[in-house]
């Protein structure tokens, strides 16, 4: 667990995002903000506002829990595997694909 006084998310939100297939650009416009201020949440040079934190849970079905996950003192606290949040939004022979792979995987 990190120290609270020094709280950065911004690798999180910047993971969060390219797994869904969003460029900052496109993220910028569902949470009602400039491009440049993405840039600087991810790159931790700017703190995201309570409200672009919540529109970016709801855009990407997380919460804020899995966000902060390693500064939260959470009996079981699992972060989600970032790489797999956007199955829900694949194509169903694609989600398919990847259930037989995880099959295939698990057996050997």
């Amino acid at each position: 667990m990190k120290k609270t006084s020094t709280i950065k998310i911004g690798k999180k939100i910047q993971a969060i995002r390219k797994s869904n297939g969003y460029t900052q650009e496109k993220l910028a416009e569902e949470t009602e903000v400039s491009a440049r201020y993405i840039s600087d949440v991810e790159q931790d040079r700017a703190k995201p506002s309570y409200e672009v934190l919540v529109k970016i849970c709801n855009i990407f079905d997380v919460g804020l829990d899995q966000i902060f996950s390693e500064y939260l003192h959470i009996k079981g606290n699992k972060s989600m595997e970032y790489p797999l949040a956007g199955f829900d939004k694949l194509n169903s022979e694609n989600k398919k694909t990847i259930e037989h792979l995880i099959i295939y995987f698990n057996k050997n």
